[in-house]
């Protein structure tokens, strides 16, 4: 998929509004070779989707073996909306805690003081971060209004070619 492609897709409003939620599911290659999909919290910066994780974790082994990733980025209601990005894994070890990790976390409701609390926890905790880079090479929105899953285009295409023949 070329840059443009990939641009058209990430520039729709649904899209924006998705790009702009905290969660997504990540799915990976685990060193086992098996497949993995876990929520991450997530940040657009307008180019790329940046997740932190802690320095130990489970993933970044199996992110350097095989930086291929998957995100998904969607809704809870019916029809639900659903942001389907592909792209490869840069993984980035910073010092403290990145701008990014404390970007997300600050949708959550907290007052001023519990916010101040929080972060004084993560400072505590977290010598460093790892930020997970991902730039798209890839991207599909679907709304099941104006666009659909591939195979349901095929289907309905199929059902059209049948009902003219």
């Amino acid at each position: 998929m070329d840059q443009h492609a990939i641009d058209e897709v990430l520039n729709r409003p649904l899209s924006q509004e998705l790009l702009a939620r905290d969660l997504a599911r990540l799915a990976f290659v685990a060193l086992d070779g098996t497949p993995r999909s876990i929520p991450i919290g997530i940040v657009w910066n307008g180019t790329e989707i940046v997740m932190c994780t802690a320095t130990n974790a489970r993933k970044l082994p199996a992110l350097r073996r095989n930086p291929a990733v998957a995100l998904t980025i969607d809704t809870e209601s019916h029809p639900p909306k659903v942001l389907l990005i592909r792209g490869r894994a840069e993984l980035d070890a910073v010092d403290g805690i990145p701008d990014e990790y404390l970007q997300w976390n600050g949708t959550y409701e907290m007052t001023p003081e519990q916010r101040a609390e929080w972060e004084e926890g993560v400072k505590s905790l977290y010598l460093g971060m790892v930020r997970v880079v991902v730039k798209p090479t890839w991207a599909k929105l679907i709304d099941f209004e104006t666009t659909l899953p591939t195979a349901i285009e095929e289907l309905m295409q199929q059902q059209k070619e049948r009902q003219l023949g």
